[in-house]
């Protein structure tokens, strides 16, 4: 091949804007499982769907990412056999925090489960607090906010990403990478452990 699909990637195209050593970017340049194969009998598929567990414990996966902004990602068809068309992850913010600016052709929903913020859509100021359901429509640039300077927003995060991406809507694009420095006063700050 020629032209463009000799060139790699660069930043802002799923990229890490420096080398990213501690793994600290892993979330958007790690190889990732996006759609499993299903292979076998109906019968043997199936048994196996049957067996597989009902509940993960969000506990058992580390928090990624910081100072500002930390993930963990749960349910994913490359972690749980069980779901091949949506995944789910925690996001927590830092007190005064803010995400990265970024855009996918899939749809979001947010649970507000701790803080208060807003989300810019698209230009477009969306206020959010704890207890609210939020979304992100398709195709939409947005960005999350935490406006409390002192304590962390926490959101869990639903999408059918991976059947979107099944389906070769594949365009996801990094915009700006959240900040790689604390807010002044919360250098030391972690996300939660029970969690």
């Amino acid at each position: 091949m020629t032209g463009l699909y000799e060139q790699s990637p660069g930043q802002g195209h799923n990229r890490p804007p420096v080398e990213d050593k501690e793994g600290k970017w892993e979330r958007w340049s790690r190889k990732r499982t996006f759609v499993r194969e299903l292979a076998g009998t109906y019968s043997d598929v199936y048994k196996s769907l049957l067996e597989q567990p009902r509940v993960y414990s969000s506990r058992n996966h580390p928090w990624k990412g910081g100072p500002a902004l930390y993930g963990k990602h749960v349910i994913s068809p490359q972690s749980a056999n069980v779901v091949q068309s949506i995944e789910t992850h925690i996001e927590c913010y830092a007190p005064g925090a803010y995400g990265q600016k970024h855009g996918h052709l899939n749809s979001a929903v947010f649970y507000v489960l701790k803080g208060r913020g807003h989300d810019i859509h698209d230009g477009r100021r969306i206020d959010w607090k704890a207890g609210d359901i939020m979304i992100v429509e398709c195709a939409s640039v947005h960005q999350h906010f935490n406006d409390d300077p002192e304590n962390e927003a926490i959101l869990l995060v639903f999408k059918a990403k991976p059947l979107f991406l099944f389906m070769h809507l594949l365009f996801q694009k990094i915009v700006s990478y959240p900040p790689s420095e604390a807010a002044p006063g919360h250098e030391d700050f972690r996300p939660p452990k029970d969690l």
